[in-house]
């Protein structure tokens, strides 16, 4: 890959205004990437003391300006009359009551982009004026109840995670919205103005864990599901403890104790290839398969018409044969190290990982080597380890390993540096109707589990046109694309063939040469082996995209750079199980499925963002890049730094942890509920507005605790929340998801929800599945000038080939042929969902 030495956003210029996380990092992703960001702080300066500051605000220059002056003002309208785009994220209405009405200036300046981040969305009347702070987001968006199988069935409800989440999934849905404004407005030379809800944002983060299938069939089932249902059935209490909890998981989908005294983490259920492996290494495959363990040929058909009651390489597996597996698997791992395992699944292709903290991440051989952690001389810390890119391309991602740290400016100082770039756009041409920021781009998906297939439905929201491509017999069970796939495959359309072999690969290719953008979770040397790698993609398709996630990649070639992973697999070895755990002998998944994977996907989504912006600025042809572990740091932001004088590593962990202190955590209260109060010191003398807490502000700080215990048990929720929010002090009652979904529900009209305030589903009676489907609507990003699409259900993979390949040029004997070869199929099954 020919290296550049210009980043691709150089001379895009952009006013942060943000504090706290997802502002100033979608401003440090676009600083990052080359932009010019001037970050504006209060005279008092940032409202977050937090040392990630060094880090959100890198390649920033530095200015502090009193909003409150008319000569503040006065600067600030200056700066955004010379800028690009304008970042920001108050409360609805804030900016333009301060005096900075960004719809007025747009009026004024056409071509700017705006970006708000609100905690609420401006047409939510019931929360719009909220003090919208992380956890209060969570908490209302039922991130804290029913947080995953295991913490219900602890019965550990509601359950607390210091994971900023949704300034996460904002920062990455945001950062992903203003760089397809960016590419749109290189033809229509008309910004916009967006609006990303962080409570919106978290929902498409958690998207996987909201969708509801009426009558799912009993194989996708897992066993904790089942002991679920039957607890509730018979009324027996959710009080399982952690041993006993670790015998219903799959034993291709655990952690297990090593020689070393270290977990290893297991992930490869579901895949045709890697729970076989995974036997092979420990040794174990042999003997089971003596003992009865039997492989379907084909898992897609009903599983009533099985040889046997379970397959390996499908999930869930039955108890009998998960218990029995496990117990092999217990024995044959404490033969060998965590490192030891992890070098031989690392090589053979197995997805596995050693529970590591944190600390040890940062400080990780790979992750240093790889570019993922990077030293920074940070004139207030020293010498700083901070996260490395988390998006970048290919060919100029070296260019991002050395950001500078945050520089004071003056004003004159930060309107010279715009000043030196003019921005040339073509005339304003606007003809009233609404069009997507990717109309006319054409997609293909090449990808599999989440983290990809995501990535490209996310655009198919903007008006691309996605292909998916799947091989002719699945890789995975049914589980892994069926059940994911009613989500990730909706927008698309879906072809299946082998894209090495015969007639699939002359499929292939025709496909390939059809495409704007290519998009792969692939290996590099898959990528090499099917001629996607730059010299040959420039064989095939010289104006091409390509865009490539995996689980481990930096930006510099790492030892660990090619293994395989899923988000587990990352939640792993970057310290996210350990913190929820507490230790190393019980770590715990975060509870989400998709935690790390969906931002992966709109991650990978930025990347192709930029490299258009690029091919339309230079006609340089960029190849865009993003991985898990890349993006584990942005979920990771408040601790995921280090230094000399750092101190201890002692942010929030384990179940039992119920907040940050005092002031921010759950609270029961008489009506059976809690309520989340998210409060600070200088809210402390607001309590004594608060009927039933006067006194408070006289208290040690280890009396409040219990004080508020005591007042809250006395009190139901509802009339709590009033009490302390009409004293200005944060606090919400936790949410469900099943509640927020049964109450946002609407019969799927076509729409995409954006006009429903902060939480919007569709049901689908007439799903294609068969099934009653209701699902989130993709309805985080919200211009106002560009359309977003509301997106096709998801077809029968399959579905479309014939019809596809009539595209391309196939007449209908070279489609039956092709069929016939068995290289090309247009089904994998007879049933939607297989049953």
């Amino acid at each position: 890959m020919q290296e550049t030495r210009e980043l691709p956003l150089k001379g895009v210029k952009v006013i942060d205004f943000g504090q706290y996380i997802a502002g100033p990092a979608v401003g440090m992703m676009l600083g990052d990437l080359g932009a010019t960001v001037v970050h504006i702080d209060p005279p008092s300066g940032p409202k977050w003391q937090s040392p990630a500051n060094a880090i959100l605000n890198r390649n920033k220059l530095m200015l502090k300006l009193d909003l409150k002056t008319e000569e503040g003002l006065a600067q600030a309208r200056q700066l955004i009359l010379k800028s690009d785009i304008v970042i920001e994220g108050f409360r609805p209405g804030k900016m333009a009551e301060m005096g900075l009405d960004l719809v007025a200036l747009r009026a004024e300046r056409p071509q700017l982009i705006t970006l708000s981040i609100p905690g609420f969305a401006s047409n939510d009347e019931l929360r719009r004026e909220l003090r919208a702070y992380e956890s209060i987001v969570s908490a209302s968006s039922g991130v804290f109840t029913d947080m995953g199988l295991n913490r219900v069935l602890m019965g550990i409800n509601p359950s607390f995670s210091p994971l900023p989440l949704p300034s996460a999934y904002g920062a990455m849905l945001a950062g992903s919205s203003v760089v397809f404004a960016l590419q749109a407005r290189e033809n229509t030379g008309l910004g916009d103005a967006i609006e990303v809800p962080l409570a919106a944002a978290v929902m498409e983060g958690l998207c996987y864990n909201s969708i509801e299938v009426e009558d799912m069939p009993e194989r996708y089932l897992t066993q904790r599901e089942v002991e679920i249902q039957r607890r509730r059935v018979e009324g027996i209490p959710m009080n399982m403890n952690y041993e006993d909890l670790q015998e219903l998981l799959d034993p291709f989908y655990r952690s297990y104790m090593c020689k070393d005294g270290r977990m290893f983490y297991v992930v490869c259920p579901s895949h045709k290839h890697h729970a076989k492996r995974c036997l092979e290494v420990l040794g174990l495959y042999d003997e089971l398969v003596a003992e009865g363990l039997t492989e379907e040929d084909d898992t897609y058909l009903p599983s009533s018409e099985w040889t046997s009651d379970t397959s390996l390489g499908v999930y869930p597996m039955p108890k009998y044969w998960a218990d029995h597996i496990a117990a092999k698997m217990k024995d044959a791992f404490l033969l060998r190290t965590s490192k030891e395992w992890q070098k031989i699944f690392g090589k053979r292709g197995i997805p596995g990982a050693p529970q590591r903290w944190l600390q040890e991440w940062i400080r990780d051989d790979h992750a240093e080597t790889a570019g993922l952690m990077i030293e920074v001389d940070d004139p207030t810390y020293g010498k700083m380890i901070q996260p490395g890119p988390i998006v970048w391309l290919e060919e100029c991602g070296e260019l991002m390993l050395e950001p500078k740290p945050p520089k004071p400016s003056t004003f004159d100082e930060a309107l010279a540096k715009f000043q030196n770039f003019r921005t040339k756009l073509p005339s304003v041409n606007e003809t009233g109707e609404k069009r997507g920021w990717l109309d006319g781009v054409r997609v293909l998906d090449l990808c599999n589990v989440i983290a990809g297939p995501h990535s490209a439905a996310y655009l198919a929201r903007f008006g691309a046109e996605v292909i998916k491509l799947d091989s002719a017999t699945p890789l995975y069970d049914s589980w892994n694309t069926v059940i994911y796939g009613l989500s990730q495959m909706t927008g698309k359309r879906s072809i299946l063939a082998d894209i090495g072999k015969g007639e699939g690969r002359e499929l292939f290719e025709k496909l390939v040469k059809s495409v704007d953008v290519i998009v792969w979770n692939a290996t590099d040397t898959q990528i090499k082996k099917m001629g996607l790698d730059a010299e040959g993609l420039k064989a095939l398709n010289p104006e091409a995209i390509f865009c490539k996630l995996d689980c481990f990649s930096g930006v510099r070639k790492g030892p660990c750079s090619d293994f395989i992973g899923y988000d587990d697999v990352v939640q792993a070895c970057t310290g996210i199980m350990l913190r929820c755990g507490g230790a190393m002998d019980t770590p715990e998944e975060h509870a989400h499925v998709g935690t790390i994977d969906v931002m992966c996907g709109f991650g990978g989504a930025m990347s192709i963002g930029v490299a258009l912006y690029q091919k339309f600025r230079t006609g340089r042809i960029g190849r865009g890049r993003t991985s898990l572990v890349a993006n584990s740091a942005l979920l990771q932001i408040p601790y995921c730094y280090d230094f000399a004088k750092r101190g201890l590593f002692d942010e929030p962990s384990g179940r039992e942890t119920n907040g940050h202190d005092e002031l921010t955590r759950f609270y029961y209260t008489s009506s059976g509920n809690y309520v989340l109060l998210n409060a600070h010191e200088v809210d402390v003398d607001n309590f004594e507005r608060v009927e039933g807490l006067e006194g408070f502000s006289q208290l040690a700080k280890s009396d409040r605790a219990s004080f508020l215990s005591n007042a809250f048990q006395k009190i139901p929720a509802h009339e709590w929340v009033d009490r302390l929010q009409a004293a200005d002090i944060a606090a919400v009652i936790c949410a469900d998801i099943n509640a927020l979904r049964a109450e946002y529900s609407r019969l799927a009209d076509d729409t995409p929800g954006i006009d429903r305030g902060s939480y919007s589903f569709s049901t689908y009676e007439d799903h294609p599945s068969g099934h009653k489907v209701t699902q989130l609507d993709p309805y985080a990003i919200r211009p106002t000038h560009s359309k977003i699409y509301a997106l096709s259900r998801p077809e029968k993979f399959g579905h479309s080939t014939r019809q596809i390949m009539k595209e391309l040029g196939y007449s209908e004997s070279q489609i039956e042929e092709s069929i016939a070869s068995g290289y090309v199929s247009d089904s994998w099954s007879q049933e939607y969902l297989p049953s």
